[in-house]
């Protein structure tokens, strides 16, 4: 079974995509940046602030659908430099603090909107 799921708690899609996916068991949730979904403008210009909003997108996706961070299982993580990685991981593990799930996470020549991060994720019942 296939379920398109949308929140208005995160920000619209704006391409042609979907906010998640949900497929038997499995959600699939569209890369996130760290939109504001009331403003659709970015939170805040530091890694941070993306990053906190990037992940309140995606826990507002997540709930939508059922799911939780606990059934997170993939992360794929977009930076726009590599130099915000510590960073981005002091925000990213407040997410995660235990059991973490597998990540991917690398550097992009530029990302939409000028954002400074992205993250896309694969959740589990």
């Amino acid at each position: 079974m296939r379920k398109i799921i949308e929140t208005q708690s995160a920000p619209a899609a704006i391409g042609p995509y979907s906010q998640a996916v949900m497929v038997d068991s499995f959600l699939y949730v569209s890369g996130q940046l760290g939109l504001n979904p009331k403003t659709g403008n970015l939170e805040g210009d530091n890694i941070q602030s993306q990053t906190k909003q990037s992940l309140s997108n995606i826990k507002a996706i997540l709930g939508e659908a059922g799911y939780g961070f606990s059934n997170v299982v993939k992360t794929t993580v977009f930076l726009s430099d590599i130099a915000l990685f510590a960073d981005f991981n002091a925000v990213y593990s407040e997410a995660f603090p235990c059991n973490a799930p597998a990540r991917s996470c690398v550097a992009v020549k530029g990302l939409p909107k000028n954002a400074l991060v992205e993250i896309e994720v694969v959740a589990h019942k």
